[in-house]
């Protein structure tokens, strides 16, 4: 399969780029690590007029701890930036390992965690731990620069609140007092496949009381997705077994997953309320260490 006729232009500059962007309207589109855009071209999917690529913006690159601000990760960097990086690797390991779970590393060597938000994918692996972790974003235009919890970005499958001529310049996981993150997914096999169900946890624990946390599932939703009514549940309690039947209950409450070719909505529903209990016992017990594969 071909790619169609398009228009390329390769910016200097994030000014540029936005620019570009406003002067083409609705006919071009970003292009950062490609591995979703240039298969939807391929398949007829998609025909833009013009591609304005951003892989010349080191701007955009890059993962940084920046005092009173936390984790600062660039839009452009790639799934495999995330899985070896040395910031990551000593603050939160779960967005590391989240990473690894993700396709094959010639993907994850071209993909972007910009990329992997905007798309707004169900099943995308790095959205959930990153909304457990409290994570921003920054979107940027013409018209101005805002920023947004992450959690709020979603609207539907494939669809989310970036306008026309906005770009995605970074994401920042804020520093705050979590004692602990995990992330679980289940795959119909090892490497690379898309979640079936995946579920990001965080928690803060003094004592051996959960004082907060945060469930997160991919794929269970028309978007990723928190469980309010599980959170305000695990609040004061310990992760006992009683309490974590009861969170696996409300969970799957919670969740609205659908039938598909991976699994039954009611496979998928028992699936994250499992891996809800799962991804809260690492997050309790192995701080933001790395749990065990599933």
């Amino acid at each position: 399969m071909y790619l169609p006729d398009f228009d390329y232009h390769s910016p200097e500059s994030i000014d540029e780029a936005l620019s570009l962007l406003a002067n083409l309207g609705s006919g071009a589109k970003v292009l950062a690590g490609g591995t979703d855009l240039l298969h939807k071209m391929k398949q007829g999917d998609l025909a833009p007029k013009a591609l304005v690529s951003l892989k010349g913006l080191d701007k955009l690159k890059g993962i940084n701890y920046v005092e009173g601000r936390g984790v600062v990760i660039g839009a452009l960097s790639t799934q495999n930036d995330i899985l070896y990086s040395e910031v990551l690797a000593k603050k939160y390991p779960s967005v590391s390992h989240a990473a690894k779970k993700m396709a094959s590393n010639q993907i994850r060597h071209l993909g972007t965690v910009g990329g992997n938000i905007v798309n707004a994918v169900p099943s995308a692996d790095l959205p959930p731990i990153l909304i457990a972790l409290g994570a921003s974003i920054t979107l940027v235009s013409t018209s101005g620069k805002r920023e947004m919890a992450l959690e709020e970005f979603f609207v539907e499958p494939a669809s989310s609140v970036i306008n026309e001529g906005e770009i995605l310049t970074e994401i920042v996981i804020p520093d705050g007092d979590l004692t602990g993150s995990s992330y679980h997914k289940f795959g119909l096999r090892r490497s690379g496949a898309l979640a079936v169900v995946g579920v990001a946890a965080s928690a803060r624990v003094a004592g051996g009381v959960i004082e907060e946390a945060r469930i997160v599932c991919a794929s269970s939703a028309p978007k990723v997705i928190r469980t309010p009514k599980a959170e305000a549940f695990l609040a004061g309690k310990s992760p006992a077994p009683e309490v974590l039947e009861e969170l696996q209950a409300i969970v799957e409450s919670e969740v609205r997953p659908r039938d598909s070719i991976r699994g039954s909505a009611e496979y998928r529903r028992n699936l994250a309320g499992v891996l809800a209990k799962r991804a809260l016992v690492d997050a309790v017990e192995s701080g933001h260490g790395l749990p065990a594969e599933d």
